[in-house]
C-alpha cells in the first residue's frame, strides 16, 4: 500500500504516521528536534500525525495551491514543476543532508525511505 502526500511523503514508512505507542511518539519528537524539524521536543499530542489537510499549515504551502487550482496533486497541475515543487525538493535535498549528519543508521534509513524520494512520488 502507498500513500503519498502533496509534497512526496511516503506516510506508510514516515515514523510519525506509524508510530502508535507514547513511547515511540516520545522517540520520534526527539528525532524531529535532533533532525531541526521542531526547535524543541514537542508534547507527544503535537507531534502525533493528523494527517495533511486544510487545516494545517503547509510548511511547503500546497495544500492551498492544489486547492486554488483545483487538482488533487500537484503533478495534476498544468504548472507542474513550478517554484512550489522546486523550493520543497531544494530544501529536502537540505534536509537528507542534516539527517545524515546527525542520525543512526538505521534512522537515516527510515527517513530516506519516507521523505526523500520526493521527486519520484509527485510525479505518480
Amino acid at each position: 500500500m502507498e500513500k503519498i502526500t502533496l509534497c512526496g511523503d511516503d506516510c506508510c514508512k514516515c515514523p510519525r504516521y506509524l508510530a502508535r505507542t507514547n513511547g515511540e511518539l516520545e522517540k520520534v519528537a526527539e528525532l524531529w528536534f535532533r533532525i531541526g524539524w521542531r526547535d524543541r521536543i514537542v508534547p507527544i499530542e503535537e507531534i502525533r500525525c493528523s494527517g495533511c489537510s486544510s487545516h494545517k499549515q503547509c510548511t511547503y504551502r500546497l495544500v492551498d495551491c492544489v486547492k486554488e487550482n483545483h487538482v488533487e496533486k500537484c503533478s495534476q497541475c498544468p504548472r507542474f514543476p513550478c517554484g512550489k515543487t522546486t523550493d520543497l525538493l531544494g530544501r529536502s535535498e537540505a534536509y537528507e543532508k542534516k539527517c545524515k549528519a546527525v542520525c543512526t543508521d538505521e534512522e537515516y534509513r527510515m527517513l530516506k525511505s519516507a521523505f526523500f524520494h520526493k521527486e519520484e512520488n509527485l510525479k505518480k
